[in-house]
């Protein structure tokens, strides 16, 4: 792995420690949660982004480790992709109290960190899962007048520039959806053979 990447993501990793301006830093440190950075390859050609730890997440300091991450993990599987060779991370770093929705002031104080993420990793395809990481993204990438819903988005490939990475924007629901809605696995597994379609179709400098 290149040596500064890593220096760049432990740099973010520890700004995120010590972020004690942020609203959700005091549950944090009443509780004994760690944030939740990011975790996978640091050259990926895929990054997942995510919305916001949960229990499992903040207890352990890693993303995707309880039951969406399962969901994740055999969605990789089904498109042969291995975990270790993406990397994944949410727009908000820290768990918010019940496991309830981001707010828009907790997005604002941790999403610099992803664009950051971003720039360091230089994914080829970033694949929001859920709508608070996809409302984000595509409005950071200038594509706010294609907004809907994600249940009319989920699946559909956007391509940006190609002088820039990402080159392609890919809404998905968040894996959690299909905890509680088993059908949304068979479309959640749909979408993602689209993702590996435009992953096949990357040059393999990455």
């Amino acid at each position: 792995m290149d040596d500064l990447k890593t220096k760049q993501l432990k740099e973010i990793r520890d700004e995120v420690l010590t972020l004690s301006t942020s609203p959700l830093y005091a549950f944090r440190k009443e509780h004994g949660y760690f944030p939740v950075i990011g975790q996978g390859n640091h050259d990926a050609s895929i990054m997942f982004v995510g919305e916001a730890p949960g229990k499992n997440e903040a207890m352990s300091g890693k993303p995707f480790c309880g039951a969406a991450g399962k969901i994740l993990d055999e969605l990789l599987a089904s498109i042969k992709v291995e975990r270790d060779s993406v990397y994944i991370t949410n727009i908000v770093k820290d768990r918010p109290p019940q496991n309830r929705d981001p707010l828009p002031e907790e997005i604002a104080a941790y999403a610099p960190f992803l664009t950051r993420q971003i720039a360091v990793i230089q994914p080829s395809i970033i694949a929001t899962l859920g709508r608070f990481s996809m409302t984000y993204l595509m409005e950071q990438y200038g594509l706010q007048d294609e907004l809907q819903p994600i249940s009319a988005l989920h699946g559909h490939v956007f391509e940006l520039s190609s002088s820039q990475n990402p080159h392609y924007l890919i809404p998905l629901y968040h894996p959690a959806a299909a905890i509680y809605n088993r059908s949304l696995i068979n479309i959640l597994k749909k979408d993602m053979i689209t993702l590996a379609h435009i992953y096949a179709s990357l040059p393999q400098e990455h």
